[in-house]
């Protein structure tokens, strides 16, 4: 086989006997499939040198079909130990496709192509010329590749103030791009690494004092300097009162989200810096934090106005001490970059410097009455990983920070090593994590688009033993398969220890239906079975299409359907828990409705309007939620062209309350 690969390798350089296009494509084809199978079988050294030769002279064709595939190739080749250092001769070629191609497809695979031949001799020019390209770049590629820059510059960083630099030169350059991970990763890294926090202190400060500073600088600069401010504050040029002033500038033009970790490094202020203590606490009692229409802001500022009033110098020191170093783990960035390029990112893993985790706190599930800045900014106690989560991470980061997840106990119902879990949270949200034990955790994403629906469930081995005969099944019966159509892909028969893997579902709603598709998750650990029963969050909700209206078309309307008792439905419920409308406009908002203001005469009751798509037919609905504070009482109508329809919906939703 060797000897037919280096026949055409050989063939491939001869002259062409034939001007014609299709010969030529032809002689291409043959080649590109012999350099698949040299990059496949890995193990010749002399072959995979040749191959990216071979491929090079294909970077300075004039067919960018040619140039594309290439580029493709040398990113395989990259990852071999054979064949890397062949690849890194043809660098600044690479860099120019980066900078010059006129094809944004080709500018893409030269981006991952640089990312991929990247090591330590050639780190810091490769980044650099990716974050110059950065500030021209195309839209489209611009968040990838500061995922691309932010894994490459923490992997081979020597020197952490490099580092530093790079995040802020990331944040500055395209700070719209820059994910929440990015950004907490250089916080954690900062106070894991003792010698890099003045410098990330002053440069920080520096980057702050621009005119135009980017949300995600204001966030980095409020956090290090509510730890470390103290490192710089003997310059007069960066006093406690200048650094103050200088992130309070920010402050009104910034998200609650960011107001509110403002606030926790200005009580850190007070600790490090008593002689400021007078200003800070003006800006607590400002009504604009104290009278604040966001509940975070007003508790904040409250309760920091009060523990700087009467807490002594000792209990301030303890309870705004210094953030204690993040459990050692690896990052979470490749993570939300494998997830946005499937199959296609090279396995650049960072295992030489591992760094912590981001905490999980920070989601703005309104359920969630503390922030994750709160307890990013040392103000509780630290947040760690629990013991058994081993080498999950992964999932966690991704459907715990993103999405708002949160641990899921094993609860529900269960019985030794069975367990039924009816998830009934998902009936207003799409993303999260649906089952979580001491042994798996099951994630979920979901989108909609009138009558279907896709699904991706993640499966993470929190153990150390891999988990044999592992099987999904859908327990959906047959009357009801015609009502909604679900399509499920099988799974690998074994979830390696520590490993995830996905699973894709597809679903159209056929015709109106009651009650949700299970899956079935069976596996053996340590020879012992387990079998986890699980509702998947396929209502009949998830097909509506949020409709608006004005307050005459919706009135006139619901006259319309109510003239019939078959088209309505209507309940009347205790609240489960303390009324609180906010928290209700979150769940009818997440119910997939249009939400209509101003509509109703009482302000405190909720107007919804949509359309549920089905392949058969569409049909209208129209829901009025009427909250009564005293008796703790909720009244839900809904009407519709279908009274299933309007009963199912109801039931639907008065769960939630």
């Amino acid at each position: 086989m060797n000897e037919c690969l280096e026949t055409i390798l050989n063939k491939a350089q001869e002259p062409p006997k034939s001007k014609k296009v299709q010969h030529s494509n032809a002689k291409n084809a043959v080649l590109f499939e012999a350099i698949s199978l040299i990059i496949h079988n890995d193990s010749e050294a002399n072959l995979l040198v040749r191959a990216c030769n071979q491929l090079g002279q294909f970077l300075s064709n004039r067919e960018t079909n040619l140039r594309y595939l290439a580029l493709e190739s040398m990113c395989h080749l990259a990852t071999s130990e054979f064949s890397h250092e062949a690849v890194k001769k043809h660098q600044e070629v690479v860099i120019l496709s980066m900078k010059m191609e006129k094809d944004v497809s080709v500018r893409q695979q030269a981006v991952d192509l640089l990312y991929a031949m990247c090591d330590k001799s050639n780190a810091e020019e490769i980044v650099q010329e990716m974050l110059n390209y950065l500030e021209t770049a195309d839209y489209s590629i611009r968040e990838e590749m500061v995922l691309k820059v932010a894994i490459l510059a923490e992997k081979y960083a020597t020197d952490y103030t490099w580092y530093v630099d790079v995040i802020l030169n990331l944040i500055r350059i395209a700070g719209d791009y820059v994910s929440e991970e990015v950004w907490y990763r250089v916080i954690q890294i900062v106070i894991n690494r003792d010698e890099v926090q003045g410098y990330a202190a002053k440069t920080v400060f520096e980057a702050l004092q621009a005119p135009a500073c980017h949300e995600n600088m204001v966030k980095v600069g409020g956090y290090i300097l509510g730890e470390f401010g103290n490192l710089i504050a003997g310059d007069q040029r960066s006093s406690p009162a200048v650094q103050f002033q200088l992130l309070h500038s920010k402050y009104h033009l910034c998200s609650p989200m960011t107001r509110a970790l403002l606030l926790s490094t200005y009580i850190k202020f007070i600790n490090l810096f008593p002689e400021i203590r007078t200003q800070v606490q003006e800006v607590f009692k400002q009504d604009s934090n104290l009278k604040s229409a966001d509940v975070e802001l007003q508790q904040r500022a409250s309760e920091y106005l009060q523990l700087s009033i009467i807490a002594s110098s000792d209990v301030l020191a303890t309870v705004l001490e210094e953030m204690p170093a993040f459990p050692e783990r690896e990052s979470s960035i490749l993570a939300v970059l494998k997830k946005k390029k499937p199959g296609r990112v090279p396995e650049n893993d960072i295992k030489d410097n591992k760094s912590p985790t981001p905490i999980t706190n920070h989601n703005n599930d309104v359920n969630n009455t503390t922030s994750g800045s709160a307890d990013l900014l040392g103000l509780s106690t630290p947040t760690t990983q629990p013991e058994n989560i081993g080498n999950t991470g992964v999932l966690l980061d991704v459907l715990g920070d993103i999405y708002g997840g949160g641990k899921v106990g094993d609860t529900r119902n269960s019985s030794g090593n069975t367990w039924f879990v009816d998830n009934k949270k998902f009936v207003c949200k799409n993303n999260g994590v649906l089952f979580e034990n001491d042994l798996i955790q099951i994630g979920i994403k979901s989108e909609f688009r009138q009558n279907l629906g896709r699904l991706g469930l993640f499966y993470g081995n929190k153990t150390s033993a891999s988990l044999q005969s592992f099987s999904s099944t859908l327990s959906w019966p047959d009357e009801n398969a015609t009502k909604l159509s679900v399509q499920m892909k099988p799974v690998e028969p074994v979830l390696e220890a520590g490993a995830q893997i996905q699973q894709m579902i597809n679903a159209e709603c056929i015709d109106d239906y009651t009650d949700a598709p299970v899956i079935i998750v069976s596996f053996t650990c340590n020879k012992v079975s387990y079998k986890i029963t699980v509702k998947l969050p396929l209502t009949i909700n998830k097909f509506f299409e949020p409709t608006e209206m004005n307050g005459e078309s919706f009135f006139a309307r619901w006259k319309n359907l109510g003239n019939t008792n078959q088209q309505r439905s209507q309940k009347i419920f205790k609240a489960s828990s303390p009324m609180n409308l906010q928290v209700a406009r979150t769940k009818i908002m997440g119910f997939g409705m249009q939400l209509l203001d101003g509509i109703d005469p009482n302000p405190d009751n909720f107007v919804c309007a949509g359309i549920i798509h089905m392949r058969s037919q569409q049909v209208g609905c129209l829901l009025r939620l009427e909250p009564n504070k005293n008796a703790q009482m909720y009244r839900l109508t809904v009407r519709s062209s279908k009274e299933s329809v309007s009963v199912e919906i109801c039931d639907l939703l008065s769960e939630q309350f």
